[in-house]
């Protein structure tokens, strides 16, 4: 894009996520940094991963966000005896008036510009590895044979961290693919006064749509064309490669973390800084919204040793220490 142009499709972007974050706020109370984590991910053109206890509103956000973008949405329900050929389809055998006999491929849900992956903790690994290629690629490939997918393609998956009885932990390649996992907790009471008042009355709130996909994929192609400083992509690869357990790290890192995250960690925290500043209006990031992001985005790509879980040290923890630390190097730079 050229300069001009790219202004313009900034400001255009810059509105019509200020008036989602809005109408989100007023269906989903109590959760604007969730709301706005949310836009994030979708704006640096990713997937995230919802974990909250149930009836936070993770399904009531997924479809309000659907219902704001005009995207053409499926929801798929993870349980233990959910197939990958249920998610990405399958092959039939069909035959012709005349008797001869051909394959006609079936669309799964999968082929949806947002798919809700409800409880996706609930399906086997094989199920879970479906979305890989997916989440990834954009494309699946079904007996060999290629299969685009929608633009734009994105997956939010939900999950809930009460009740394990019955599931499975997802595999580190897919948490790799999610951009963010987002925590969800408790709205304070006045958010929950106002929601109790919103939704126990004859009418529930109802927004109407704020963009287009075809909006969605400009915004981040201006997310792609935002400037970022030379000094932010130190303070992120310090960050990152801070976290990682090998020979040169510190100590303490390597006596408490078992596996640390890897580039595409980095990949993820640049693109979403850029997109969480156009999201908030700001025509360039800062050094605040990669202190802002380094949770969502670095505490899936971590396990901890057994060590550090005796000592209770948490994910998080580790990471405000490990932001503390890289804003006094930055600073000190």
């Amino acid at each position: 894009m050229e300069e001009k142009e790219l202004t313009a499709a900034f400001d255009a972007a810059a509105e019509r996520f200020a008036a989602a974050r809005t109408a989100l706020s007023e269906v989903v109370f109590g959760q604007d940094t969730v709301i706005e984590n949310v836009l994030t991910t979708l704006a640096a053109g990713g997937h995230a991963l919802l974990v909250g206890a149930p009836g936070l509103a993770k399904t009531l956000l997924v479809s309000t966000v659907a219902e704001l973008l005009e995207m053409d949405s499926k929801r798929v329900q993870f349980t233990p005896d959910l197939m990958p050929s249920d998610i990405l389809g399958s092959e039939v055998l069909e035959e012709s008036p005349s008797g001869a006999r051909a394959f006609r491929f079936i669309k799964g849900p999968i082929f949806a510009q947002l798919l809700m992956a409800d409880e996706i903790n609930r399906a086997s690994p094989r199920t879970q590895s479906a979305l890989l290629q997916a989440m990834q690629e954009k494309h699946v490939t079904i007996a060999g044979e290629r299969y685009e997918l929608p633009a734009p393609f994105h997956v939010l998956a939900t999950q809930n961290p009460i009740e394990q009885e019955g599931t499975y932990p997802l595999p580190e390649a897919q948490l790799d693919r999610f951009v963010m996992q987002i925590e969800i907790d408790y709205p304070d009471i006045e958010a929950e006064r106002r929601m109790l008042e919103a939704t126990t009355g004859e009418q529930a709130p109802h927004p109407g749509a704020a963009m287009t996909p075809a909006d969605l994929m400009q915004a981040q192609q201006v997310v792609r064309a935002m400037p970022i400083p030379e000094r932010l992509v130190e303070m992120i690869l310090d960050l990152v490669r801070r976290a990682r357990p090998v020979d040169d790290a510190s100590e303490e890192i390597r006596d408490l973390v078992r596996w640390g995250p890897g580039p595409r960690a980095s990949q993820a925290l640049t693109t979403a800084a850029k997109a969480r500043a156009l999201v908030q209006g700001r025509a360039a990031p800062s050094a605040e919204d990669v202190e802002a992001l380094a949770k969502p985005v670095l505490r899936h790509r971590m396990a901890l040793t057994f060590a550090a879980i005796r000592r209770k040290t948490t994910v998080d923890g580790l990471i405000d220490k490990l932001i503390a630390e890289t804003a006094e190097r930055s600073a000190a730079a």
